[in-house]
């Protein structure tokens, strides 16, 4: 059995309620043909810089087969598949905590989605959602769980992709249940490699 890690975020300043962190648990609970081989696990992620300290060792200590991160972009339309993270980081955390400027002291000014972005972005449009890939995670935590993520589990070429959901747009009002069947085409691509 694969193990999958998919993972979301908790409330933040201006996101009272969080919809990463239900989707993440629909995500692990679906019982739908194709994804019986995986062992999918939920995280929700405090939206605490300091979490990603821990996320690093957790990724180094028990790298999953793939992971799917989760995150909600108040201001996009539609979903986003990013192809990068960066080395920077901003914002106040929903702690008021604001963080180094650098993630990783010795890592690369940016790191790429460890997995085929056009396979995952074609899964979702296939599934009826609009998506499109993105070059910018934005500085805040998505961007900094992925880029944690992606340079703890490079030693051990896990796919790895972080998607934005839309905080606005017809594609954020869809049901979860729909979203979730879609997401779960990801899973399957991600383990496909």
């Amino acid at each position: 059995m694969r193990s999958v890690l998919i993972t979301g975020f908790g409330p933040f300043p201006g996101m009272p309620r969080n919809p990463t962190a239900d989707m993440a648990r629909r995500l692990a609970a679906l019982r739908l043909p194709g994804l019986e081989g995986m062992r999918r696990t939920a995280l929700i992620l405090p939206t605490e810089w300091s979490a990603l300290e821990r996320l690093a060792r957790d990724l180094a200590a028990n790298p999953p087969d793939a992971m799917l991160m989760l995150g909600v972009a108040g201001r996009r339309t539609r979903i986003n598949v990013e192809t990068r993270a960066v080395n920077d980081a901003r914002g106040l955390d929903a702690t008021r905590h604001r963080p180094a400027r650098r993630l990783s002291k010795s890592g690369t000014s940016e790191r790429r989605a460890a997995a085929s972005v056009p396979r995952l972005r074609h899964a979702l449009t296939q599934a009826g959602l609009s998506a499109r890939a993105s070059r910018d995670a934005g500085r805040y935590l998505c961007n900094g769980a992925y880029y944690i993520a992606l340079e703890a589990l490079a030693p051990a070429r896990v796919p790895v992709v972080f998607i934005h959901l839309p905080g606005r747009g017809p594609d954020s009002r869809r049901p979860a249940a729909r979203t979730a069947v879609a997401l779960s085409l990801v899973l399957r691509a991600l383990l496909r490699g």
